[in-house]
């Protein structure tokens, strides 16, 4: 499925971030959105039930937190200003077509509505990680 190979896209994606030396912080973070990225994929397969608004609520969360760490945002991002930046605003992309192709499942196939908004929101904090490990270049 078109969705299963995004997301096991983003957890590569994520696992290649994880080889560039992350803060503890970020390390945990995203071993644990990996592990949870395998329950997703067992939802889709098998419609079980693993992630649920727990897990949604656990991101928005760590938005929050991260969100009120950094300057308000008063222009557009251009990545690459280093490599750990650069690495999360690609899986935030990877993450953006996951949840689009998903989109595409949920109108033909009942799915909880709780994998859309993991989905959103996983990309939402990786922007915000990008934001924090010290994207500055601005337009």
């Amino acid at each position: 499925m078109e969705v299963c190979g995004n997301i096991d896209e983003l957890s590569a994606s994520l696992g290649m971030l994880r080889t560039e030396g992350l803060s503890p912080q970020f390390e945990t973070i995203v071993l644990r959105i990996q592990q949870e990225l395998i329950s997703f994929c067992a939802d889709i397969v098998f419609d079980s039930a693993k992630i649920s608004l727990e897990h949604v609520q656990q991101l928005e969360t760590e938005i929050d937190n991260m969100e009120s760490e950094l300057p308000a945002l008063t222009q557009f991002i251009i990545s690459g200003d280093n490599r750990i930046a650069a690495a999360l605003h690609l899986s935030r992309t990877i993450c953006r077509r996951a949840e689009r192709s998903l989109v595409t499942i949920l109108r033909t196939r009942k799915k909880t509505p709780h994998l859309a908004a993991y989905l959103n929101r996983l990309s939402d904090l990786l922007f915000m990680m990008a934001r924090k490990a010290g994207e500055t270049t601005v337009y």
